[in-house]
């Protein structure tokens, strides 16, 4: 998406006066369309059509089968159109070119810019219709540009997964950070975070902070925290966490594409209102924890009798509100599956891996200590390699006999469940969470 307002209302502009970009709009506006479908709509050539399509930038998108869309910016730029459109004819008066000149006022306040024009007190009347028209879209236009290159992904997960009523709420961006995961491959990852601020039909306020991750531009990690009020959904939710989980999953099927979400539909709908549920099919594993309308449902991959949760679906309720979803099936594969190390073994191997280690800290080199031979934890969490591919792993951390320099106070080593090679031990100065 193209930095700062001023280039998005330029694409916006330049696309609006455009007659076939316009006509490209229109008939996206209808339906989704293949490249070849508008060819046949269109009647222009096909390299004339890939010209457009370029220029429209962020108005259009295209999916992973060649389907063309209009993006939310697209949608508002129809918006637009219609506004002037459908505005009505005012007759000139002699020597008046008013009619022309509310035209391009108006196309010029859509886009921000205010233009000074003398009126009749009846043509007046009729620009002051379209003003406040104009505003209301700018209205949406600037909530719209709140947002950032994910902006579509964004709100199609809140209306579509969520059915968060997003029409009652104004979007504030309050972060935005890239940075590229040299340890999952050198993945562009971004986080994003928004505050949501509206007001339900019975004038109730809802505050809300939700916060996206997206790896490689598809989405990874949604979550919400709700500083005030509740969520004002488009739709009633259901009260039960697996009734809810099952709709979600279901909703998730529209919004991404895979066929494991199919796969994954038709094991959880097995699934009862149990409080603990444990069901397996295929290389689905379903794994569900519920209390009340507190509740963590996973779906993970398993192969030779490991699980790996980080190539899975997680769902995370609280007071019966979907507090987390992760996905990160499409993300992962498996680099191997074979379990060769117990976890005794294991910890043998970390034991041994200790004997001369030493670390650093501002320039201090600790290599007399002692550590709690028996393990302060012996964790079995498949992980990567430096890249996108999961291998079985164990972490085995050890208690120092004191705190030394950089309060460390425990080392954890990690050791490759399928071939006992030892990764890169950490010294640690406060209890750590592993996952991907």
């Amino acid at each position: 998406m193209p930095d700062g307002k001023e280039e998005i209302y330029s694409i916006m502009f330049t696309s609006l006066k455009h007659p076939a970009r316009r006509k490209i709009l229109r008939v996206l506006a209808d339906k989704p369309l293949t490249f070849s479908e508008m060819l046949e709509l269109l009647g222009i050539s096909s390299s004339n059509l890939t010209y457009h399509l370029e220029n429209l930038g962020e108005l259009v998108s295209k999916d992973e089968n060649g389907v063309y869309r209009l993006s939310t910016f697209g949608q508002a730029s129809v918006n637009t159109m219609k506004v002037v459109e459908e505005a009505p004819e005012v007759q000139p008066k002699k020597g008046n070119h008013t009619t022309r000149k509310w035209r391009l006022t108006a196309v010029a306040l859509l886009i921000g810019i205010i233009v000074c024009a003398s009126v009749t007190a009846a043509e007046f009347a009729v620009l002051s219709q379209a003003i406040n028209e104009r505003d209301t879209i700018k209205s949406e236009y600037d909530q719209l540009l709140s947002w950032t290159s994910t902006t579509n992904q964004a709100i199609d997960f809140l209306q579509k997964v969520v059915q968060l009523d997003t029409s009652k709420y104004q979007a504030t961006l309050l972060s935005r950070e890239v940075e590229t995961r040299k340890d999952l491959g050198g993945i562009s990852e971004e986080k994003i975070r928004y505050s949501l601020t509206g007001t339900d039909s019975g004038g109730a306020a809802s505050r809300l902070i939700v916060s996206f991750s997206f790896r490689n531009c598809d989405f990874y990690r949604y979550q919400l925290i709700v500083e005030e009020g509740a969520p004002i959904y488009a739709q009633a939710q259901s009260p039960f966490v697996m009734d809810a989980a099952k709709n979600i999953v279901d909703r998730l099927r529209e919004y991404s594409t895979g066929s494991y979400l199919v796969n994954m539909s038709q094991l959880i709908s097995r699934a009862s209102n149990a409080d603990n549920i444990e069901i397996k099919e295929g290389n689905i594993k379903l794994t569900a924890t519920v209390s009340g309308g507190k509740g963590e449902v996973l779906m993970q991959y398993t192969e030779n009798g490991v699980d790996f949760a980080v190539k899975g679906l997680e769902l995370v309720f609280e007071n019966n509100v979907l507090k987390q979803l992760t996905d990160g099936w499409r993300l992962f594969t498996i680099g191997n599956a074979d379990l060769k190390i117990s976890s005794d073994r294991a910890v043998t191997l970390a034991k041994n891996a200790l004997k001369g280690y030493t670390w650093t800290y501002n320039g201090i080199v600790v290599s007399s200590y002692q550590f709690n031979p028996e393990p302060a934890s012996v964790v079995f969490h498949p992980t990567t390699k430096n890249d996108l591919a999961l291998y079985p792993q164990w972490t085995v951390t050890f208690y120092l006999d004191k705190v030394y320099a950089g309060n460390i106070y425990m080392l954890s080593v990690p050791v490759w469940a399928d071939t006992g090679e030892i990764g890169q031990i950490e010294p640690r100065n406060s209890p750590q969470t592993f996952g991907s």
